[in-house]
């Protein structure tokens, strides 16, 4: 049962067996980790659709907060043909800026996407026998996107297990708060400190993130 105090009301899917295996094994490594979910409650296990619309959600979630993303996600997926390439470059900016709510760099970065997968230089096909940092590498390689979209793409819509996107403000702010550091570290700090936790780098994420929106009050926000 979720705890009273947890701002993660079911129904959200438990984490599927590979991921509570993974977790335990971190509880097990690092015991801070292993007491968030006594205190947050169980694990909310957020997944996205592979491919183009999931990569069309994490742009999307660039620079802004999961609940503004999210309406603007849902505003966007209601476009008829929006998730699909060509569908999404018929559109113009009064449909995509206007209608969905995206940034015009934004709409920009989402047309880039667009492009890339219709021209063959994004192959989620071959994505899959990528290993994480070519996966990396290839997806960020398009114009608009970078490690942090392609990280999180990684992780929530293909569930990889052990990518990490340092860059993360919140997992920043989380880890500084879980470890008691002085301040949140950068990128690289934060990717020193993830090294720990291969080869479970995403389940360190998302056990990061539940706690950060715990101690903040936020609510976990289902999204597709």
């Amino acid at each position: 049962m979720v705890p009273p105090s947890s701002p993660f009301p079911p129904p959200f899917p438990a984490p599927p067996p590979w991921a509570r295996e993974g977790l335990a094994a971190l509880a097990a490594a690092d015991p801070r980790l292993g007491a968030i979910e006594a205190a947050a409650g169980p694990l909310p296990w957020r997944t996205r659709q592979p491919g183009f619309p999931g990569l069309l959600r994490a742009i999307c979630g660039q620079q802004i907060s999961n609940q503004a993303a999210a309406a603007i996600w849902r505003r966007l997926a209601a476009l008829p043909g929006a998730l699909d390439p060509a569908g999404l470059l018929a559109m113009d900016d009064a449909t995509l800026c206007g209608i969905a709510g995206l940034s015009r760099p934004k709409a920009a970065h989402a047309r880039s996407l667009a492009a890339a997968c219709i021209e063959g230089r994004l192959d989620f096909i071959a994505l899959p026998a990528m290993s994480d940092a070519e996966a990396v590498a290839h997806i960020a390689a398009v114009k608009g996107l970078g490690p942090w979209t392609a990280a999180v793409h990684l992780l929530f819509a293909e569930q990889r297990p052990d990518v990490f996107p340092a860059g993360d403000l919140a997992l920043a702010a989380s880890a500084a708060h879980l470890l008691g550091l002085p301040a949140r570290p950068g990128p690289k700090a934060l990717a020193v400190l993830a090294e720990g936790w291969r080869p479970w780098r995403s389940l360190a994420a998302r056990l990061l993130w539940h706690h950060w929106r715990f101690v903040t009050g936020r609510p976990a926000v289902e999204d597709g």
